[in-house]
């Protein structure tokens, strides 16, 4: 198996709702929908995220937790450029309705991050890691060791 994920797809609530924080919120663009049942977002780096009804995914899956939107041990990610950008994504997150789970600081691996969720619980990074390299599409290179 390839080392890759292609897609990330959040099980949510109101999808209705995750659109708007998503689209008028952070302002990004759909790229395919299945009106009423699921949203996919074709992201920069060549990931896409889907947002699909919480209920039609637990069927879909055949999954038996329906409680609800707890913390399952994920986060997702947005890597920055710098700290400047993960202080303007984290504001912009927070004015599109997120909740700031951890406000962006220094961290002791050396870079610099907070975190933040969505209307739906879903927890993401921001981070600055001054120690990875990013290319101008928002790729993402850890560095092998030596």
């Amino acid at each position: 198996m390839d080392q890759r994920v292609s897609l990330i797809t959040l099980g949510v609530a109101d999808l209705d709702r995750s659109r708007r924080f998503y689209e008028d919120g952070l302002g990004w663009k759909v790229t395919q929908m299945v009106e009423g049942q699921v949203v996919f977002y074709q992201l920069s780096n060549g990931l896409a995220l889907g947002l699909f009804g919480r209920a039609d995914l637990i069927k879909d899956g055949q999954f038996d937790d329906d409680t609800g939107a707890r913390f399952a041990g994920l986060t997702i990610a947005y890597n920055a450029r710098d700290e400047a950008e993960v202080d303007a994504v984290m504001a912009e997150a927070k004015k599109a309705g997120a909740a700031i789970q951890k406000p962006a600081e220094k961290v002791f691996w050396g870079g610099y991050s907070g975190y933040f969720r969505d209307p739906d619980g879903h927890a993401w990074e921001v981070a600055y890691n001054p120690f990875w390299e990013l290319d101008a599409n928002g790729n993402l290179t850890i560095p092998q060791p030596e």
